[in-house]
This record gives structure tokens, sequence and C-alpha cells, in this order.
């Protein structure tokens, strides 16, 4: 493709880079036309082994790193696009409902500007950027495995593992929740603090950070540079999931007063931590979010 001139041109990276342009031009497009602004979720978890998928191939399949890399984001993908296919994601008009608060928050014009530079284009590039480490590792796929190949395996697998723990664990509390409501019951537990909750607020966004982060090293053992422009995928995935955090913690502290103990308990994004704990005052709602509420 290469119908924009940058820096990329001619590398598999960059042929990634000029599908992800049409494929925000096409999530902006819908959008405007469906009015569902969840496009780019429903691809988050196809495009980055898409990408992968464009680097293996360029070298005929013949890394063990870039297949590896490709391999892991497969599964990632996989896991991920199940979750969202169970949680009905797919289904034209299942948006994402903080879309919705925003909308509310900004007005029309404000959340039209949003859209045309952040839902749209602006994530399909933070998508570009997190998978972009494999660019590191074609340039060094001549580099045979390391110690640091390794590690970044182990960690990506485990923290695979982990976020599918986490993700079932709140599909399971949601979906009891959702027929104590139906069944006209009380509901005593208005949201989830146990199991990996019980260590951050957030353990499958802490989790989906995490596997990046490592991912990231598969460009360190193939190159020796710790440092390179790949990393911005990283800063810009962290404040995605930063901002993200905080949106959604908003509204459950707007449905829930007592959302507020279980903020000041437990750690936002990372476990066994005190960060992002926030101090209570003078609230004396409970921690656990227990309440009978018909």
């Amino acid at each position: 493709m290469n119908f924009i001139p940058h820096p990329l041109d001619g590398t598999p990276i960059g042929h990634a880079f000029d599908l992800a342009i049409i494929l925000s031009l096409a999530c902006w497009s819908l959008s405007i036309i469906t009015r569902d602004y969840s496009w780019v979720d429903r691809i988050w978890s196809v495009c980055p082994a898409i990408y992968c998928l464009i680097v293996a191939a360029a070298s005929d399949f013949s890394s063990t790193r870039l297949n590896i890399m490709t391999l892991l984001v497969l599964a990632w993908g996989v896991r991920l696009t199940c979750n969202l296919a169970r949680k009905g994601g797919y289904h034209v008009g299942s948006e994402d409902y903080r879309w919705k608060v925003m909308q509310e928050r900004l007005g029309p014009v404000k959340f039209q500007l949003l859209n045309a530079t952040f839902i749209a284009p602006g994530q399909m590039l933070v998508v570009w950027l997190f998978t972009s480490p494999v660019h590191q590792a074609w340039l060094g796929q001549d580099q045979s495995l390391n110690f640091i190949d390794f590690l970044a395996i182990f960690s990506f697998v485990f923290l695979l593992i982990m976020e599918a723990i986490g993700d079932n664990q709140m599909w399971t509390f949601q979906q009891h929740k959702k027929r104590s409501i139906e069944a006209g019951e009380p509901v005593k537990q208005l949201y989830i603090t146990h199991g990996l909750f019980k260590y951050c607020r957030h353990p499958s966004f802490f989790c989906e950070m995490g596997m990046w982060y490592v991912f990231y090293l598969f460009g360190v053992a193939s190159t020796g540079q710790w440092i390179h422009w790949s990393g911005l995928g990283l800063v810009s995935l962290t404040l995605v999931f930063l901002g993200s955090t905080r949106l959604t913690e908003s509204i459950s502290l707007a449905r829930y007063p007592s959302y507020r103990n279980y903020q000041a308990s437990t750690p936002r994004l990372i476990p066994f931590t005190r960060i992002g704990c926030i101090r209570l005052g003078n609230a004396t709602s409970l921690a656990d979010g227990s309440a009978d509420v018909s």
C-alpha cells in the first residue's frame, strides 16, 4: 500500500501502518453511519495478530522469534475476541456504555471531535504502536533466542492466563447480578471485590498492560536496544487504560457511593501496593459493596 509517505515505507510494519490508517477511516465512517462508536473495540483484538502475521510472512515464517510472537498474539486475540463475543459486543448497537456517558458529558460537537481524533484514529494508532516491537524482532531476526525471549514467553503466557481468570470472575459476577435483578431478588453485592479483584480494582487491565510490556522485551532480545521508538506503544496504552479506568470508576462511584471505600482499600492497577488508593475522609459506606437493592 504505502499510499502515505512515512519513514517505514517498504517495511512489513510500514504495510501494517497503512492498513491501520485504512481501518481507522473505516471505523470512523461506520461510527458516523451507525451512531455506534465501538467499532474499534470490535477489531482491537484482531489487528495485532494481523500486523504480526504481516511481519512474520515477510520473513516466510523462517524466524522462530517472529513465529512465537505471532502465536502468542494470536492466542491473546482469540481469548479477547471470545470474551467480547460472549458479552454480545459484536452486535451493532451494543456499544461500550462508556461512550454514551461521554456523549452526555461532552455534548454532540465535542464528542464528534473526540470521535474524529481519538476514538477511531487515535485508538488504532495505539494498537499499531503496542504491536510495533515485532518490527524490532524483524530487524534482528538473525539473532538466536536468548534468556530475555524465554522470560517474555513465560510472562506473557502467565499474564494471559491471569487475565482470562479475571475476565471470567467478572463475567460470573455480572451474570449472577443480572439473574438476581431479573428475578426481583435483592442484590447484596453491587460490584465485585473478590478473587483477583481483591488485589487490585482492574486486574484484567493490569494483565493486559503487562502482556504488551513483556512483548516489548522480544524487541530488546533481538537487537539489544532497551530504548526504542516502539516503546511509545507502552506509554500510549498506559495512558489509555489510566483514562479508561478513571472514567469507569467515576461511573461506578456515581451509581454506588460505597465504591469509594473499595477505592480506598484496594489499588487501582498494581497489586500489593497502595498506588491508586484514595483517602476516605468521613465516608461510612461498606467497603465490600454490600447492600440490599432490588
